[in-house]
C-alpha cells in the first residue's frame, strides 16, 4: 500500500516505510521528528517546475501533467518506492500544507498505476474520505 502524509503530522504505526518525497528539507523538522527512512529528493519535482507551480491551484492540471512527465524520465527515482511497496506499507512524506494540491499525491497516484500495471493491484489511500483501490 502506498498511503501520504504531511511531514508534520506525527509518525504512526501503520506508516510503514517513511519516504520524505521533497527537494527541500522540511522547514522546522528535526530527523528526529520526521522519522524518515529515506529521502529521495531525485524524485520530486525539479525546482524549475515546483517554483513554477507555486501551489497555485489555477495551475494543478498542468503541474499534473508536467511532474509525470518528469517522473516518466526518472524510473531510476521512483522504482525504489514500489520495490518497498511491494513489501510493506509506505508512506510518502511532504510538507505543503494543500493536502489535495501536492507533488505527493500525484507521484502517489502515479506510482499506484506504475504497480498496477507492474505487478498487479497494490491498494492505495492517500486522502481523507477516499476510499482504498488501486
Amino acid at each position: 500500500m502506498i498511503q501520504i502524509k504531511r511531514t508534520y503530522d506525527p509518525p504512526a504505526r501503520g506508516d510503514g516505510r517513511r519516504i520524505l518525497v521533497e527537494r527541500l528539507w522540511p522547514r522546522g523538522m528535526t530527523k528526529e521528528r520526521l522519522a524518515a527512512d529515506a529521502w529521495l529528493k531525485e524524485v520530486a519535482p525539479s525546482t524549475k517546475l515546483r517554483k513554477w507551480f507555486d501551489h497555485r491551484v489555477e495551475r494543478w492540471a498542468e503541474f499534473q501533467r508536467r511532474y509525470r512527465l518528469e517522473l516518466n524520465e526518472n524510473r531510476d527515482g521512483w522504482e525504489p518506492i514500489l520495490d518497498a511497496a511491494d513489501r510493506r506499507t509506505v508512506t510518502l512524506l511532504y510538507s505543503a500544507h494543500d493536502t489535495l494540491h501536492n507533488a505527493a499525491v500525484v507521484l502517489s497516484d502515479y506510482l499506484v498505476e506504475r504497480a498496477a500495471r507492474r505487478r498487479g493491484r497494490v491498494r492505495h489511500a492517500h486522502r481523507p474520505g477516499r476510499s482504498m483501490s488501486a
